[in-house]
């Protein structure tokens, strides 16, 4: 009956450790710092020009033919892996139509992942930053 007490009381210290354990982790690696500004690159296929261009967060540009919208743009807490994260609505102006060609996440570590890729563009993130003049 003692050891049997005795293991219970085991167990429960081992649960209570992995819970401990797997909160706090979570809780550190969730952390993200919302920012003002996307820094996107463009590449547009058929004349092979890259261009740069800050977005501001809850704002709309016309870029080439997109129209793009970021809604929200994070990164990483200075102590973890650099890391950038946007969620952004991208619409392409074809003959006067305005089409939906992207919605949804990109990630600066990996453009190969979750790129707009298009027969004419390909748009990826590179940063997100506080100040315009970055």
């Amino acid at each position: 009956m003692i050891q049997r007490k005795n293991e219970m009381n085991i167990n429960l210290g081992i649960l209570i450790k992995i819970f401990l354990l797997l909160f706090f982790s979570f809780s550190i690696y969730g952390e993200t710092i919302e920012k003002n500004y996307a820094l996107f690159k463009l590449l547009n296929k058929t004349t092979n020009k890259v261009s740069q261009k800050k977005i501001s967060v809850n704002q709309n540009i016309d870029w080439e033919t997109l129209n793009i919208e970021v809604l929200y743009c994070a990164s990483t807490i200075p102590t973890e892996i650099p890391e950038d994260y946007v969620l952004v609505d991208v619409y392409d102006n074809i003959n006067q139509e305005k089409i939906n060609i992207y919605r949804g996440w990109m990630i600066s570590s990996l453009p190969s992942v979750t790129p707009l890729e298009n027969p004419i563009y390909d748009l990826w993130l590179l940063d997100c930053i506080n100040d315009n003049d970055s």
